[in-house]
């Protein structure tokens, strides 16, 4: 039980420090609260509601992961480097995959609702 209470305070640093250190975090917890609003607002099922809430957690799951692989460069070398760009870019690259899906998930299903 004390390891689990000890990850748990592992977690929570980890999310202050996303929040306090990455302006892309804060506003992808601005669009995660908007996102849970509209999602109980509209008249949507449960599992929809997973789907929608569920895509946006993905955006700041990537985010986190991203910025975990910026800090591990950074710490490495601050000399630019061809593996250290490449592990930057396929970071960014997931994020850019994550929001793609969560916009694909909230258009078809906005559109499903509204259009029919």
């Amino acid at each position: 039980m004390k390891r689990l209470i000890k990850a748990f305070g592992y977690s929570c640093d980890g999310l202050r420090c996303a929040i306090k250190s990455e302006a892309a975090f804060r506003q992808e917890i601005i669009l995660l609260a908007a996102g849970i609003i509209v999602a109980f607002l509209i008249d949507f099922s449960a599992l929809e509601r997973i789907a929608l809430i569920g895509s946006l957690i993905l955006v700041m799951i990537t985010e986190i992961i991203n910025t975990a692989f910026e800090y591990v460069i950074e710490r490495i070398s601050n000399d630019w480097h061809e593996a250290s760009k490449k592990v930057k870019d396929l970071g960014s690259a997931a994020v850019l995959l994550a929001f793609i899906l969560a916009a694909g998930t909230w258009a078809s299903l906005l559109a499903a609702h509204f259009i029919g």
